[in-house]
């Protein structure tokens, strides 16, 4: 990799041959969480194999041209960071609803527009928010999305949910051959191939599972050699005040979650996320949201599985994220080689998997490591945080019995654990109510009294 001394890690841009090797590692560790947002959404609504394959290209297509805006930046759209985008899963039941009872895909993709145009008004807002993200939320939030991930290596190691051989050991024993590879060549292989482990173990885990017959080619046959998307394709949208008010509540859970996602990344490649960039950051998110609308797609978010991946590999440059992103691009353009890709069984990205979201995890910790625990009430900040991040994923209905916006918010662990991450900050660290929490404020640097003057920007040992 090529390197001088005024540029960061973030901006260099390695060899071609690098370039496309690492960026392959996020393609496929991204892959199966893109194709099935589209997947869920079209079966629900009961679309044809052909609308359906029109959806997934489609959706690529975007995730290319979205990763694009984030990395490499268009005036003041993208945060200019390694970060994949791809669609997000807390839009699927409000669209499915939408869809279900009436409105159609042209009444998903009108709310889908207004809801990427909301997103670019409020990215200032929450890019001013960032004060309210000290060490102690950043790491809580970061914790809980490495964890809320981990169930879904599990259900990849186990064959994908709802598949008939679920949890064979068969499944189990490829994803753990995999997770050996990977750790093998991480501890013994030399640093150019520990880079690209991840991408390593895949392929050795592809070549196991191929004789086994883990794997079937056949959709590569079928598929198309090229395929355009072009704006509406479902015909022209549709602007209900019911969708749109339900996908507004969407475009909020996103932006937190983005949020956590972008300073994650800041985190882990050593480059600060601040407000302005922040707000770059949402800025294209929206904008992504928008182009999903028009071209037949979805909302947009930061993807978190390969937050992990940059954690793990430490290959920090953003020119590779956007390397990834003109590969989906191609996907997208490409369908046959989409099937290609969409042939690598889900025992294999689950044993790659579990490497990946326990990174993110583990970067959490890290940064928790920084915070100060010792006469204080953070102990319980993070506790309380992580169990509320927690609970939807471990128990996903217990939330059923509430109204669907309710649900929007709290089914997702990320947003729940962010939001009470930040609750509980206030509470304990932004206004004092017992004596000797004054000087636990200020030797966190933080404001005494709850009043409206800014919060300082966090010393190391900072809450």
């Amino acid at each position: 990799m090529t390197t001088t001394a005024d540029v960061h890690p973030v901006d260099e841009i390695p060899p071609v041959r690098q370039l496309a090797a690492f960026g392959l590692q996020h393609v496929l560790a991204m892959y199966a969480g893109a194709v099935a947002v589209p997947l869920i959404v079209g079966g629900a609504m009961r679309l044809s194999p052909a609308d359906l394959a029109y959806l997934i290209t489609a959706d690529l297509l975007v995730c290319g041209i979205a990763t694009l805006i984030q990395c490499v930046g268009v005036w003041r759209f993208g945060v200019r960071l390694p970060i994949m985008q791809g669609c997000t899963f807390a839009a699927v039941s409000p669209m499915v609803l939408i869809g279900t009872t009436g409105g159609g895909l042209p009444a998903v993709y009108g709310s889908v527009i207004v809801a990427g145009l909301a997103i670019m008004l409020l990215a200032p807002v929450f890019g001013r928010l960032l004060r309210f993200f000290p060490p102690l939320v950043t790491g809580t939030v970061i914790l809980v999305i490495g964890l809320s991930l981990l169930p879904v290596a599990g259900n990849w190691a186990a064959g994908g949910a709802g598949t008939k051989d679920f949890g064979a050991p068969r499944n189990l024993a490829l994803a753990g051959f995999v997770l050996l590879v990977v750790l093998a060549v991480q501890r013994f292989g030399p640093v150019w191939l520990g880079r690209v482990a991840v991408l390593t173990g895949i392929a050795v885990g592809l070549a196991v599972a191929v004789p086994f017959h883990f794997t079937d080619f056949s959709g590569v046959g079928r598929a198309d050699w090229v395929g355009i998307s072009t704006p509406f394709h479902f015909g022209a949208p549709r602007f209900k005040v019911s969708a749109i008010v339900s996908m507004l509540v969407v475009a909020l859970v996103t932006m937190t979650e983005t949020t956590g996602d972008l300073i994650a990344v800041g985190e882990l490649t050593g480059r600060e996320v601040r407000p302005r960039t922040l707000a770059d950051g949402l800025r294209a998110d929206g904008l992504s949201t928008v182009l999903g609308g028009v071209f037949n797609t979805f909302p947009y978010t930061a993807y978190a599985q390969n937050v992990g991946l940059v954690g793990m590999t430490r290959v920090r440059s953003r020119w590779v994220v956007a390397t990834a992103g003109g590969f989906l691009v191609l996907l997208g353009l490409l369908p046959k080689l989409g099937a290609v890709v969409a042939a690598v069984p889900a025992p294999v990205l689950g044993g790659a998997g579990l490497v990946m979201f326990g990174t993110v995890a583990a970067s959490g910790l890290r940064t928790l490591a920084r915070v100060d625990f010792h006469g204080n009430s953070n102990p319980t900040v993070v506790a309380v945080s992580v169990a509320i991040g927690l609970l939807p994923v471990g128990v996903p209905t217990v939330y059923e019995k509430f109204p669907d916006w309710f649900q929007t918010v709290m089914n997702s662990g990320i947003s729940a654990g962010c939001l009470s991450a930040i609750v509980l900050n206030l509470l304990f660290n932004h206004r004092p109510a017992k004596a000797g929490s004054a000087a636990v404020a200020e030797s966190a640097g933080l404001p005494v009294g709850g009043g409206q003057e800014a919060v300082e920007e966090p010393r190391e040992e900072s809450v």
